[in-house]
């Protein structure tokens, strides 16, 4: 953060725009862009990890928050959203009450697949609906022709280094962004292979810093994970994912410490792959990013 210049009262040329990783969660990026937009408060760039990538390159192909919301809700209700099929791992249980012995048979059966695929493979999924997403989203759209300058975090597999495109193949940049380790396949890009972003950056502040300069803010936008202190794990699985949200919680302290104005939607309980209270999502964003924007205002000189 640039104390300096914040306690000279210093003047900002406009601000780098920081979206943060998140699935679901996500989500309240429309609703922060939105409440940014309304009160003539457009990035200078966007930097995006995971599904604020996605959302992001949506915004920077077509600075226009409503049309964004617009194209993401009819691809919720739309059937090719519906028939993404993300693969879970649940207990082995008998699925939509079957207690049939050829309904605990088939149960077993899918389960044993996918656990044996866990143990042999990297990925459970190829990245094939990360592709669809992204070109359904963006189409023809490149790094070129955006109207806002966009780059996209990705983490280099297997040596973990976190690399910043700005150039290139945007809708594989944004499948590299988005590929969850261990569900998706590593996406190959000029001979390197990719994975999520927020690996290394769920809150590309510090990325984002390096693309402002001195004379431009930070401005980022967390929707991470937070663990929920009324839901304790019952399994192995769940311990896994309790240990992946702590570490995301104090990680993120330490990238939020780049950015100069932070928002924060509350949507930490909500689970990545959870699309359903899209309103409720959309809506804590565009308030969060309200609170804001008297801070970012004084900021700018507006």
């Amino acid at each position: 953060m640039n104390f300096l210049g914040h306690l000279l009262g210093r003047r900002y040329q406009g601000f780098v725009l920081a979206l943060a990783g998140g699935g679901g969660r996500g989500l309240a990026h429309l609703g922060a862009l939105r409440a940014l937009e309304e009160n003539d408060l457009k990035p200078d760039a966007i930097v995006g990890t995971s599904i604020g990538a996605l959302f992001g390159a949506m915004y920077a192909l077509n600075p226009d928050a409503e049309a964004l919301q617009r194209r993401v809700f009819e691809f919720l209700d739309s059937d090719a959203f519906h028939n993404l099929s993300l693969p879970k791992v649940h207990d082995v249980d008998t699925e939509a009450g079957d207690e049939s012995w050829l309904g605990r048979l088939t149960t077993v059966a899918r389960q044993t697949i996918l656990y044996t695929r866990a143990m042999t493979d990297i990925a459970v999924a190829d990245d094939t609906a990360l592709a669809q997403v992204a070109g359904v989203f963006c189409g023809e759209g490149n790094f070129e022709t955006a109207k806002i300058p966009l780059h996209v975090t990705a983490v280099r597999f297997p040596g973990g280094e976190c690399h910043l495109f700005s150039k290139g193949d945007l809708c594989k940049a944004l499948a590299a962004s988005m590929a969850v380790p261990g569900v998706f396949d590593p996406v190959e890009i000029d001979a390197h292979r990719y994975l999520d972003g927020g690996l290394a950056s769920e809150v590309p502040a510090m990325e984002a810093r390096s693309v402002a300069g001195e004379d431009k803010l930070v401005v980022a936008v967390n929707t991470g994970a937070r663990p929920d202190p009324d839901h304790a794990p019952t399994n192995v699985m769940g311990m896994l994912d309790w240990t992946a949200q702590v570490k995301s919680l104090y990680l993120r302290q330490y990238e939020k410490a780049h950015a100069d104005v932070v928002i924060e939607p509350l949507v930490g309980y909500t689970q990545w792959h959870d699309f359903s209270n899209s309103d409720h999502e959309v809506r804590r964003g565009y308030e969060a990013a309200l609170e804001k924007v008297p801070e970012l205002q004084r900021l700018l000189g507006r």
